[in-house]
């Protein structure tokens, strides 16, 4: 590793006029702002899908109160809503355990300094979460963005500084598997938080299955 990126890696910069009054941020302390921000918006994650998992018992309760009392139509309409939201939770639930893994990313940067190559496919995923869950929570989606702007600026700076730029191809792909592993996780998590739902009479007497599946 050279000796500048390591006084860029680490160090202020103070040199010039400009540096003396406003000295730069080492790359590091930026790298770990971001990831601090990131662990931030995975706790507001939790916290939302905690308040989805009561929402979900309350709404399960009442459709097997109604199933038990041959309301299927009311059963019904529960299990519509129960099902809209197991689906946002999903998402969500996908979301956090893809910044997750994206915090592992940062903090592999930040003691391997391998700055280009780990945040390209970070960045990406970041843009992926947060285009999904704007419609949802749109106070994580503002501060993801931010983050998303402070890796690629980080990016652009460490690029300039060790004359290397991201590989868009491998990091795209570097993406779609951090975003995969995560799906794959979230389906097996929301099997154990979501209890199936109960197989229910359609009104002509033949089953309905409101079971669903994340």
């Amino acid at each position: 590793m050279s000796s500048k990126f390591i006084k860029k890696w680490e160090e202020k910069d103070s040199s010039g006029f400009k540096g003396a009054l406003r000295p730069s941020v080492p790359l590091k302390s930026k790298i770990e702002l971001a990831t601090r921000r990131i662990e931030a918006q995975i706790q507001y994650l939790d916290s939302a899908l905690t308040r989805f998992t009561d929402r979900d018992k309350y709404l399960f309760s009442k459709v097997v109160d109604a199933y038990s009392k041959d309301q299927v139509q009311r059963a019904r309409i529960f299990a519509n809503e129960l099902a809209e939201l197991r689906k946002m939770a999903n998402f969500m639930m996908n979301s956090q355990l893809a910044l997750e893994r994206v915090v592992l990313r940062l903090r592999t940067v930040t003691q391997l300094g391998n700055t280009v190559v780990n945040l390209a496919p970070a960045a990406k995923v970041l843009q992926s979460v947060r285009s999904g869950i704007a419609g949802i929570l749109p106070n994580a989606e503002r501060e993801l963005e931010q983050v998303g702007v402070m890796l690629n600026d980080i990016m652009v700076e460490a690029g300039q500084t060790t004359g290397t730029s991201p590989d868009f191809e491998v990091a795209s792909e570097d993406a779609r598997k951090i975003l995969s592993e995560a799906a794959v996780v979230a389906e097996q998590k929301m099997k154990e938080r979501f209890p199936e739902l109960p197989t229910l009479k359609q009104e002509t007497g033949f089953p309905q299955d409101f079971g669903f599946t994340p």
